[in-house]
């Protein structure tokens, strides 16, 4: 398969720049990648994002849902599966689960894949959201 030429795929710090702006030069320069560009968010960055934004910046869970939905609701922002990152967001909001295991619980009720796994937190969460 060829790539597809006018997408570029983001790394998490180009976004954790865009979000942040914690550094000038480098927040200018990703506003203009961003803003110029068609860009693609891949789950595995988007993880590295909520990691960093959550151990790093010691963002809430509710700051880190807000500004990652809003960035990738920009006109020319591309997300690898935005249903799942969508409900994969919501879940770490309002649960105190890894953003991994919410990803996982996503893929769940978004797509109905069955997700095996040893951490009871987890099978529980899935569980109930399938008793709903």
């Amino acid at each position: 398969m060829l790539p597809q030429k006018n997408i570029k795929i983001l790394d998490a710090n180009i976004i954790l720049r865009f979000l942040m702006k914690d550094n000038a030069e480098m927040a200018a320069e990703a506003i203009e990648i961003i803003k110029e560009n068609n860009v693609l968010v891949t789950m595995e960055v988007a993880a590295e994002v909520v990691f960093v934004m959550q151990k790093v910046y010691k963002a809430t869970r509710k700051d880190i849902h807000h500004m990652i939905m809003c960035f990738v609701n920009i006109s020319n922002v591309e997300v690898s599966d935005y249903l799942v990152l969508s409900k994969g967001l919501e879940i770490f909001r309002d649960n105190n689960l890894d953003f991994v295991d919410c990803i996982l619980c996503a893929y769940n009720l978004c797509r109905g894949y069955e997700v095996c796994t040893f951490d009871v937190k987890l099978g529980k969460l899935i569980d109930n959201f399938n008793k709903k």
